[in-house]
């Protein structure tokens, strides 16, 4: 049994609640890249939002990511170290935390 989750309901479950670590252009960004994720995998994913909160976080800027990992030296790196989906018309990224 599957339910198809649309782009509103994505973002109120990322952004509506307690638990929030995403702006609604952050949430939008990550929909976006999910539903990207999945045509090039050709196989449907899972929504758990626990699990996308636990994995994926946002931060403000580039110097923000950095400030947090010291493995990390610039945009570049950490797009070698692991997903980096920028949101548009901002400084803001999301990444899929390591």
């Amino acid at each position: 049994m599957k339910q198809t989750i649309t782009e509103s309901y994505f973002i109120d479950q990322l952004v509506g609640d307690e638990y929030n670590n995403m702006s609604y252009e952050g949430a939008k960004a990550l929909f976006n890249w999910f539903e990207e994720f999945e045509s090039d995998l050709g196989e449907e994913q899972e929504f758990d939002k626990v699990s996308i909160r636990c994995e994926f976080a946002e931060y403000d800027s580039i110097a923000d990511v950095l400030s947090e990992y010291d493995s990390i030296d610039s945009l570049e790196d950490l797009r070698d170290n692991t997903t980096v989906i920028e949101v548009p018309d901002s400084e803001k990224l999301i990444i899929q935390q390591f």
